[in-house]
């Protein structure tokens, strides 16, 4: 493992979380939500629009639901591989922030998705699929970090 053979690579890691946690405030603002557990930027009044994923134009949550598809297939697929990483996502509070992520973003971005009428029905079954999928890899992302942070230190 190249974390075993270049330590330093830690300390990449943790730099690297902050970036991957600005990608689900981004999410988040672009939906026109807020996450109580992060650390949002003071807006002004006037870049404070009235947008949300249900009157956003529809290329703009396809880029939304593809953007959260990849993120979280990408950080499930490296705490799959690499699960000792979970140690710095709890320095970052991973899983409270994912959690909180989770309870604002993905109810509204299915709601969005479901009741938008489009021209191409293959375009709402692709969103849903990729929004399942990563809904999917979100609880998966979380199983990994409760099993590695919390479950594996009482069984050792």
């Amino acid at each position: 493992n190249i974390f075993t053979q270049q330590p330093s690579y830690y300390s990449d890691l943790d730099e690297t979380l902050h970036t991957v946690l600005q990608v689900f405030n981004d999410i988040l603002t672009k939906c026109g939500l807020q996450c109580e557990g992060a650390s949002a930027e003071p807006q002004r009044l006037e870049e404070r629009a009235n947008v949300t994923p249900e009157n956003m134009p529809c290329q703009e949550l396809k880029d939304i639901v593809l953007f959260l598809c990849d993120t979280s297939t990408t950080l499930w697929a490296f705490l799959d591989v690499f699960p000792l990483a979970s140690q710095t996502f709890k320095k970052h509070e991973f899983c409270y922030r994912l959690a909180s992520f989770y309870e604002l973003a993905i109810p509204e971005l299915e709601s969005a998705i479901k009741k938008r009428h489009y021209e191409d029905n293959s375009v709402y079954a692709d969103l849903w699929r990729r929004i399942s999928h990563s809904r999917k890899k979100m609880i998966e992302i979380f199983h990994i970090l409760i099993n590695q942070v919390c479950l594996q230190p009482i069984l050792e």
